[in-house]
């Protein structure tokens, strides 16, 4: 088992005075937490952890990561809380812990080729540090190679795992040494047979040597020496999974696999480039039908390089790829990012490519710092925030916008589902559905029948999806209300002009009168009324004008009118009706209603709004809520013959907090016979009092009127109405 001075060793010969007590700490803590326990392969669990430990030494990663690799299970597989690992080793080791083991508890029951993305996307989201995904891959590392001790099936299902999300992951971290194995170690249990072929053929070519590389790099370099050529050389030898990948997918044996060794050669210039080419085919040979230039004749990708595969030292083949600095760095974190153009030829969006750029460029700026730990203390992920991915019942993912609701995943789900979506449970709790998100909730909807999309949904949710189906779902119902609407309009509007609308819709005589509105049916005629795109009186003049050729309406109802005015009223005049005191434009005896929300009151500006069948709503014209008012249904409308009545009004008044205090105000009201329907008092720490009533009032004057005496009360530092 490794021992704690050889991790505390490596990780003083690249920090600068490390604080290596921190580690010493949590090695202790750690061997106590875990007292007893051991591993499948009989080892004290202890090793574990400190072969993390190590795996992220060798990382050259700050004291922090260290001492949460060393930590790391003690939440999942212990009793110790994360409250515990912050009181004893700070916030920051304790983050890294709690992120790790939120990972660590995720089970991903759907591994679809179309999900696995999802999943490395959930987990970059979720982890907001990046020492979060620094720690969970070194333990899948240290798990991948001693997977000997798992059963077959178990070594199958966390080598599947491993290849579709782990090595991704690290690929795209930067970490392509631990890609690399992660793969080799996946292929090895995968695909056994296959895998002992391939590292037997490895094996026997003695290519694969370090001591070649070396041979052939040194020759290289010497060679651009000579001819005065500033340029730097790297080689490498393939991994048996990248061997494995080019047998399958260009239908090979392994004995044609002649690239089992690659370098590359990065120059200054263009011409350096073709210079360098010249060079390496005078001393080796080219093989025939292995030059590829990409400089000339750039992907689709933009990568560019020159590629050729030569008989080199010893009479083996050896592949070289020739490219400028500029054209390195456009392969390395352009849109020919690494990740994008080897995972199996799929492509991402540009926006993940940038985003993949950024994390490979911090990685390479890390390495180069002579002190990691101030870089990695202030590093955060800032990586699909603007996304949250969930899990179905199922266990399949679904990617949805930041603050996505329940509503939105039921639509993402099914439109069906949405539409009668009742209920929601987050994580098996029931919550709101306007609750946001987040990473990792497992969310389960509650579907009923008879509900149907809401209104208030739209106040909440974030997909266009959900957006355009419940706008789709009001507009019908609401269509339907408004149909209905336009029926009592006119009919009782058609009572006192004399002109009977049921009669005339059974004998056809309507379906003629849309025609003459250009409209395409009955319905589509009610819909412009419902909206007040039409008013009930101008359909109505054409329908009587239609059942009654030559004869006007309008001159009718004047004959009417001085009839009445001239005959003695036989009667005295009846009292105003409640509700009446509004004049709607172009309708009459229309059901309304005055709205509770902002109480308007006479004298000032108002609005009407058409609502689902209950007639017409009457805002105050600064009420907040009618920006969010479908244009087409507001109508205009006005205060005209106001009955003597009392309106309710809501007024707040803050004063300073004395023994008579309240009867100072009430008694303002009083003088100024304004009736105190409901009200509340409330004391503040800073020696203020709150007092909010519902007052009665004839109109605006006589509110703001009683306001401005109240003011000039010295203690009285606010006095408002309320909407």
């Amino acid at each position: 088992m490794i021992r704690i001075n050889e991790i505390t060793d490596k990780v003083a010969t690249y920090i600068d005075k490390p604080d290596l007590e921190l580690i010493q700490k949590a090695y202790i803590f750690t061997a106590q937490a875990h007292v007893g326990q051991t591993r499948l392969s009989g080892e004290p669990y202890l090793s574990h952890p400190m072969s993390v430990a190590s795996i992220l030494a060798d990382m050259k990663l700050d004291e922090a990561t260290v001492a949460a690799g060393l930590l790391h299970d003690t939440v999942e597989d212990t009793r110790t809380t994360i409250d515990e690992i912050e009181e004893l080793f700070g916030e920051e080791v304790a983050d890294i812990v709690d992120g790790v083991t939120k990972i660590s508890k995720m089970q991903f029951e759907s591994k679809a080729v179309a999900q696995a993305e999802n999943i490395r996307k959930m987990i970059l989201a979720m982890a907001e540090d990046i020492r979060v995904l620094m720690v969970k891959l070194a333990d899948r590392l240290h798990n991948m190679r001693t997977l000997d001790f798992q059963p077959s099936v178990k070594q199958r299902l966390i080598s599947q795992e491993t290849l579709e999300i782990y090595a991704p992951l690290a690929n795209r971290l930067g970490l392509h040494r631990t890609k690399r194995e992660l793969e080799d170690l996946c292929l090895k249990y995968l695909k056994p047979d296959v895998y002992e072929q391939i590292d037997q053929g490895v094996a026997s070519h003695h290519t694969s040597g370090q001591e070649y590389i070396d041979k052939v790099t040194g020759l290289i370099s010497e060679m651009l020496k000579e001819n005065d050529i500033k340029g730097r050389v790297a080689g490498r030898t393939k991994h048996r999974y990248s061997i494995y990948n080019k047998m399958l997918q260009q239908n090979l044996g392994l004995d044609q696999i002649f690239d089992l060794i690659a370098f590359r050669i990065i120059v200054g210039s263009l011409k350096d480039c073709y210079a360098v080419l010249g060079l390496i085919h005078s001393i080796w040979k080219p093989v025939t039908g292995r030059f590829k230039d990409y400089i000339s004749i750039p992907k689709a990708n933009m990568y560019q390089s020159v590629h050729t595969t030569v008989i080199g030292p010893d009479g083996e083949r050896i592949e070289i790829q020739i490219r400028t600095e500029e054209m390195n760095r456009v392969a390395e974190y352009g849109v020919a990012a690494h990740w994008q153009y080897k995972e199996k030829g799929k492509k991402g969006s540009n926006r993940d490519a940038e985003r993949f750029t950024w994390l490979r460029q911090i990685l390479d700026w890390q390495r180069d710092l002579q002190d990691p730990r101030e870089f990695m203390a202030s590093l955060r992920i800032d990586l699909f925030q603007d996304e949250v991915y969930v899990f179905t019942p199922r266990g399949d993912i679904k990617e949805l916008p930041e603050g996505a609701t329940p509503v939105d995943f039921a639509y993402a789900v099914h439109s069906v589902v949405g539409d009668h979506c009742a209920g929601a449970k987050v994580n098996g709790r029931l919550v709101p559905l306007g609750t946001a998100l987040k990473n990792g909730d497992r969310v389960e909807i509650i579907t009923d029948n008879h509900r149907n999309p809401s209104r208030d949904w739209l106040k909440f949710v974030k997909t266009a999806r959900a957006k355009t189906r419940i706008k789709q779902y009001i507009r019908t119902e609401e269509r339907a209300r408004s149909i209905a609407l336009a029926k009592e309009m006119l009919e009782k509007e058609g009572r006192k002009l004399g002109v009977n609308y049921a009669k005339a819709l059974k004998d056809g005589h309507v379906h003629k009168l849309a025609e003459e509105f250009s409209c395409q049916s009955v319905d589509e005629l009610l819909s412009q009324v419902g909206y007040a795109r039409l008013t009930p009186r101008k359909v109505l003049q054409k329908l009587y004008a239609m059942l009654h050729p030559g004869e006007k309406l309008a001159e009718k109802l004047a004959d009417e009118r001085k009839a009445a005015e001239a005959a003695p009223p036989e009667e005295p005049a009846k009292p105003a009706k409640k509700g009446e005191g509004i004049k709607l434009s172009g309708v009459d005896d229309v059901l309304f209603r005055f709205a509770s929300c902002c109480n308007p009151l006479p004298g000032e500006p108002i609005v009407g709004y058409i609502t689902r069948g209950r007639g017409v709503t009457i805002h105050s014209l600064n009420c907040p809520n009618i920006k969010g008012f479908e244009t087409d249904r507001v109508i205009s409308v006005s205060w005209e013959g106001v009955e003597d009545k009392p309106y309710p009004s809501k007024i707040r008044i803050v004063c300073r907090n004395f023994k008579g205090a309240l009867s100072q105000v009430t008694a303002l009201l009083t003088s100024d016979d304004v009736n105190i329907s409901s009200g509340s008092f409330q004391s503040n720490m800073d020696g203020n009092a709150v007092m909010e009533f519902t007052v009665e009032v004839k109109d605006l004057q006589q509110l703001y009127g009683v306001l401005d005496k109240i003011r000039l009360v010295e203690s009285v530092t606010e006095a408002v109405r309320v909407s």
